[in-house]
């Protein structure tokens, strides 16, 4: 049962069944009032008139029953009242918007199975927010999970159609629902550690091959995330006091990599990896020339190749490094995918 169905159904079912025992009270009644002449139709369409106040005549005869004039109005006022409140209970149904949240919530159940190669983001605080940032502006689709409705709509303010979830991110249904299985990765960044380690463990229970990024505090709880599966564990503290030591020692690479990151072209540095299609196939062969990509490196063999030669020839497992755009990251992505 859809959670509409269920709502509706916890609403109306007691003023219907007092409804259903109304008709059948006054079926039986008009059927003994009007005797043998009145069949069970005859009883049946006169309660129905009467408490619906339609009034197109007495089917059953009362001109001389006061008895039963009497069953009528009480009939008439308890089958009215039930009417008036099963209205006053779909009417605040629909004005707390139970209806249309739910409706929400399917149409972006409907738009988040659509998606293929995307990453799910599992809290969306101030680290949600900026990784979320990210992908955006680099062209990456993106599901929000989040316990909390106040962050989801926080985010929507800024990222309006973000698909979404609320729910706990560490339980298995809510990653199915947010497309576990054709995910390329998951963020596991809420606020705890200990919430961040069940995460990974799940997502990588339930897709043992996507990469699981963790958020971490405590030093303790680095081993044990990594030791569940997170292909990286990054750290806000050390990651933080790296930042104010190079802004230091080293204020023009730091200068020149936050200029990057807000540049207009949104130049990123990106990894391509090599798939076995690609195998002995030169770098001169394949033409990485554009406008809107470089090539900086190659990682082959646990080993840097800064600024390869055309000669090179490539291997399985080579990842390549461009600084790029996302339409130059598209273009190279799609080259790779031939």
């Amino acid at each position: 049962m859809t959670p509409i169905v269920l709502g509706i159904w916890r609403r109306l079912a007691p003023p219907g069944i007092v409804i259903l025992a109304v008709m059948a009270c006054g079926t039986v009644g008009y059927r003994l009032i009007g005797g043998s002449q009145t069949t069970v139709i005859d009883a049946l369409y006169m309660t129905f008139i009467t408490v619906a106040t339609i009034g197109y005549g007495e089917i059953v005869d009362l001109s001389h029953s006061p008895g039963g004039r009497v069953f009528t109005m009480i009939i008439a006022s308890a089958g009215i009242a039930s009417f008036t409140y099963m209205l006053s209970m779909l009417t605040a149904f629909i004005v707390e918007g139970d209806i249309n949240q739910a409706l929400r919530r399917r149409r972006m159940q409907k738009q988040i199975d659509r998606l293929r190669d995307h990453y799910i983001i599992c809290g969306i605080g101030r680290v949600g927010a900026n990784v979320a940032h990210e992908l955006s502006v680099t062209g990456r689709d993106y599901v929000v999970v989040d316990i909390s409705q106040q962050n989801i709509d926080t985010h929507l303010e800024r990222y309006a159609g973000t698909p979404w979830i609320v729910g706990d991110g560490s339980e298995d249904e809510v990653l199915i629902r947010a497309g576990i299985a054709r995910v390329r990765g998951v963020f596991a960044i809420t606020g705890e550690d200990s919430k961040n380690l069940v995460i990974t463990l799940s997502a990588k229970s339930l897709n043992p091959g996507i990469r699981v990024v963790a958020r971490c505090h405590e030093i303790n709880y680095m081993e044990k995330i990594r030791k569940v599966g997170a292909d990286a564990i990054v750290s806000p503290d050390f990651t933080g006091g790296m930042r104010i030591a190079s802004s230091m020692i080293r204020p023009q690479v730091v200068s020149f990599l936050d200029e990057m990151l807000r540049s207009d072209d949104k130049l990123r540095v990106e990894e391509i990896h090599v798939s076995p299609a690609f195998a002995g196939r030169t770098l001169g062969s394949l033409g990485l020339r554009g406008p809107d990509y470089m090539l900086l490196a190659v990682r082959a063999e646990g080993r840097w190749l800064f600024n390869p030669q055309d000669g090179f020839a490539l291997q399985p497992g080579n990842s390549l490094v461009f600084m790029t755009s996302p339409r130059g990251r598209q273009e190279v992505e799609q080259m790779f995918a031939a």
